[in-house]
């Protein structure tokens, strides 16, 4: 059997920060695939939007004085401060969030850097932990006998590389509450009274999204499988059930002088003709001059700046960014990142109750949390 000081489950961006922080102590960094890193290569188009102009609690679902206390702690000027104190300057794009210049593989290389000389065990799948008086690790390839374990193993999304519940397992093991973990930045599945949009595969339009008590602007894009886009992702992050409201017209106002237009109605608001044709069918209006429409017409119409409807579901984990749900933060010290429940287990990342919206907040959460681990001899 392996004897280790500390255990790294994970190597991610939560988890190779992490070890490169105590790589002079006698410290292993096991990691389930055969490569490291296959969410940071995958993410952001491959690119790798790796944080944002704009952090703070706002951007995120979980208690926000948790996540307020960490996320200051690390912030993202000392995060890209970090990073091109080590050669990588990110960019910015898309307005706000910062990418790798070239590819993604340029954060994965600097991080694989940071953590030379740490013993990078991949192909090694954690099966399950005990605890004696140490922690002894069991992976499909052995097993590991540690005085600390830091499970950086992140959540459910995208299986296809890897991803497992041994994070939320090994917290229920241990005495932890873990709040239902769902795919989230995510697209949803339609109800059959909206399978009208599926025939607009390929569309995308600014919208406005109401969901519960939040409030999202952004592109929104016609799927096959239902409707997606930013705007989409980032409603599915605090989407419950029930309805939510969009405004196909953000910025605009349906007023008398648009009403006194001798235009129809799929040309005067600017939006495509397959989608104003296709909206326009749904609510049971036919496409005519505007100064033709009659009171009960107008209510119709008006629903483009609030159509209602309640999504099935959504695309699940094969397609969703991250997972919501996770660890609950009230059972983990803000101070250390340790487990309150059983001394010498921490825990990073995705696997605790804390989602970003899209933009490079959850990887800015990712870094933030091993940045603030601390491991007492």
């Amino acid at each position: 059997m392996v004897k280790k000081e500390i255990i790294v489950i994970g190597a991610g961006a939560s988890g190779l920060m992490a070890a490169s922080r105590y790589r002079d102590r006698d410290i292993a960094l096991l990691e389930g695939n055969a490569r490291p890193a296959e969410k940071i290569k995958i993410s952001g188009g491959g690119k790798c939007n790796i944080t944002n102009k704009d952090v703070s609690p706002e951007h995120y679902l979980g208690d926000p004085a948790f996540t307020g206390d960490i996320l200051a702690g690390f912030t993202q000027r000392d995060l890209l401060a970090w990073l091109r104190e080590r050669g990588l300057d990110p960019v910015v794009r898309k307005g706000s969030q910062y990418f790798c210049p070239r590819s993604s593989q340029e954060l994965i290389s600097l991080l694989l850097h940071e953590v030379q000389g740490v013993p990078l065990l991949t192909g090694h799948k954690v099966l399950d932990i005990s605890k004696e008086e140490d922690f002894i690790v069991t992976t499909d390839r052995g097993e590991f006998e540690a005085k600390k374990v830091v499970v950086a193993a992140g959540g459910l999304s995208f299986p296809k590389i890897g991803a497992t519940d041994i994070a939320f397992r090994i917290a229920e093991k241990f005495g932890h509450t873990v709040h239902t973990p769902k795919p989230a930045l995510v697209g949803f599945t339609l109800q059959k009274a909206q399978f009208w949009m599926k025939s607009l595969s390929g569309i995308s339009l600014p919208v406005h999204v109401n969901v519960g008590a939040k409030s999202i602007t952004g592109d929104m894009l016609f799927a096959h499988r239902g409707i997606s886009g930013p705007a989409i992702l980032n409603s599915s992050l605090y989407w419950q059930k029930g309805e939510i409201v969009i405004d196909f017209l953000p910025g605009r106002q349906l007023d008398d002088r648009l009403f006194g237009s001798r235009k129809q109605i799929s040309t005067v608001l600017g939006l495509p003709r397959r989608f104003m044709k296709a909206f326009l069918d749904a609510i049971g209006l036919k496409d005519q001059p505007l100064c033709t429409l009659d009171h009960e017409a107008k209510a119709k119409l008006e629903k483009i700046k609030s159509y209602r409807f309640a999504p099935a579901g959504n695309f699940g984990y094969s397609k969703a960014e991250v997972t919501a749900g996770g660890v609950a933060t009230d059972e983990i010290d803000p101070k250390t990142m340790m487990s309150r429940k059983c001394e010498g287990l921490y825990f990073l990342g995705e696997a605790l109750d804390v989602t970003g919206e899209l933009g490079g907040y959850n990887f800015q959460w990712a870094f933030a949390t091993a940045q603030r681990l601390k491991i007492e001899v």
